[in-house]
């Protein structure tokens, strides 16, 4: 099972999106097999989901989304939660812990406009949602 991150900080970050880095890491059998940082590969439309596929990756962790990138996540047959937030490692400890299902709830965010990470590389610290 390899599962993705949206990272800022150490912390989930609240939209996938706009996050600075994504934590990609490969889980076999409850064990961490791997843990890689990748940078964010630029927010386009259907880029990230795209990305996340070519790293074969099964599970999309962050804290929202808009519908349009999950439409894209499940066009790859990337399952997404939201309303995941808390320290990475400790999001790694309950996925080790098979607890991945336990982890979401409720987007984090709202869509709407905004800049981010992704977008142009300009970090703006207001976190409100992207649809796309």
């Amino acid at each position: 099972m390899i599962v993705a991150i949206s990272t800022e900080s150490g912390r989930v970050c609240p939209h996938f999106g706009r996050a600075p880095q994504f934590t990609i890491i490969e889980v076999e059998d409850g064990k961490l097999i791997e843990k890689k940082i990748v940078s964010n590969p630029g927010h386009s439309v259907g880029n990230i989901p795209k990305f996340m596929h070519e790293n074969n990756v099964n599970y999309m962790l962050t804290g929202g989304m808009g519908v349009r990138a999950k439409e894209f996540f499940n066009q790859y047959k990337i399952e997404t939660i939201t309303g995941v937030d808390g320290l990475i490692e400790d999001v790694i400890k309950n996925i080790l812990n098979g607890n991945i299902k336990d982890l979401g709830g409720d987007s984090l965010c709202t869509p709407g406009g905004g800049k981010g990470y992704g977008i142009d590389k300009i970090h703006d610290l207001d976190h409100e949602c992207e649809e796309d």
